[in-house]
């Protein structure tokens, strides 16, 4: 790049990646952005304060996070309108992936308003390359839920997902979503289970889901985590040679509801949910 492609420039959203937990990961363009921009969004200005004063930095600050990225998003859109510029972080990591950044990056869009990345540490990513799962094709799924209802709705519709599959977790929901998980694709389905990340305790814990939990009744889950959950084979015999009414059985046995498991018996058996539908009603 020459050095006027590095210049910041004014009108521009600059969506910077920060380390996800090892300093040494800072990016000297990213550096080179946060010092020379006109002032800085942060999902948490203190955290993001830390990281500034780690590498000499000073910059006005405002404050963008989930519960106020309506109001805000139009404020920074309007002073990016007159001529401002402005890096957009997050607590850690690439802004705008499953962050409410992704809302600001859609209205600067809307209205016109350049954009560019400054690209670096990504949890998931990272997560997924070490992982030692299938990588050519992903599902990133970020955190599930909290309602029951669309939690199950989202895990019985992976139930068969033939792609490698990702998700966050905190700690503290960490036990309940390792159980869903068993009830959902099996106690045998691979996982790697990814935690601080770059950091000094960073722990890459390759196992099956069942493993996982037997460990976790004892082990306290601690730090963040990424789930790199293999995908679905669908090469076992037994499910090659399953019926229609023992498809539906078996789902039904993993805990799902009639409707979840007509439906991933469906996905199962290569038709449409309405062609499973008529095939129950020819027999009843």
């Amino acid at each position: 790049m020459t050095e006027e492609k590095n210049k910041v420039v004014g009108g521009m959203l600059y969506l910077v990646s920060t380390p996800i937990g090892n300093l040494a990961d800072m990016s000297e363009r990213a550096l080179k952005v946060l010092g020379e921009v006109d002032f800085i969004a942060a999902e948490d200005t203190r955290n993001t304060l830390k990281l500034l004063r780690a590498f000499g930095i000073s910059k006005p600050m405002v404050s963008y996070h989930q519960h106020n990225r309506a109001e805000m998003g139009e404020r920074i859109a309007e002073r990016l309108d007159s001529g401002e510029s402005c890096a957009l972080v997050t607590d850690a990591g690439t802004p705008a992936i499953s962050d409410p950044g992704e809302d600001l990056v859609v209205l600067c869009a809307e209205r016109g308003i350049p954009v560019t990345a400054v690209p670096g540490a990504c949890a998931f990513i990272t997560a997924l390359a070490l992982s030692a799962l299938p990588t050519a094709k992903f599902v990133f799924e970020g955190f599930l839920p909290v309602g029951n209802k669309e939690r199950r709705e989202i895990l019985s519709s992976l139930s068969t997902e033939r792609r490698t599959v990702i998700f966050h977790e905190a700690p503290h929901k960490l036990r309940k979503t390792l159980a869903d998980l068993g009830t959902y694709f099996g106690a045998d389905r691979r996982i790697s289970l990814c935690r601080e990340l770059t950091k000094l305790n960073e722990q890459i814990l390759r196992t099956t889901v069942g493993e996982a939990i037997a460990y976790y009744e004892s082990a306290e889950p601690k730090g963040e985590y990424v789930l790199v959950l293999d995908g679905y084979s669908g090469e076992t015999q037994k499910e090659r040679d399953m019926t229609p009414d023992e498809a539906i059985a078996y789902y039904e046995e993993q805990g799902m509801s009639r409707n979840e498991a007509i439906k991933a018996a469906a996905k199962q058996l290569g038709i449409s949910r309405n062609e499973l539908y008529k095939m129950m009603l020819e027999k009843d």
